[in-house]
């Protein structure tokens, strides 16, 4: 038999729903916010290679394909993307 749930139960059963919701949401943000940067980071790295040693646009599919290999399930790593 399910006991009889006060209001005092419900309001603190809310308050603890909406901290798991908060702690979900700031979660994806912080993990939105590290992919960023590691893309970011990635497009200024090929730059840099580019210029440094010459290389020209192929390397760009070259990593995609290797990164996709290396990381199949992680789709941010297209050509397009880079």
């Amino acid at each position: 038999m399910k006991p009889t749930v006060s209001g005092d139960y419900k309001a603190f059963f809310k308050e603890i729903k909406e901290r798991i919701y908060k702690a979900q949401h700031d979660a994806l943000k912080a993990v939105n916010k590290e992919l960023i940067n590691l893309y970011w980071e990635t497009g200024r790295s090929i730059v840099a290679k580019q210029d440094e040693l010459g290389w020209g646009k192929a390397i760009v599919e070259t990593l995609a394909n290797d990164l996709q290999k290396e990381f199949p399930g992680i789709q941010g790593f297209s050509s397009a993307n880079l």
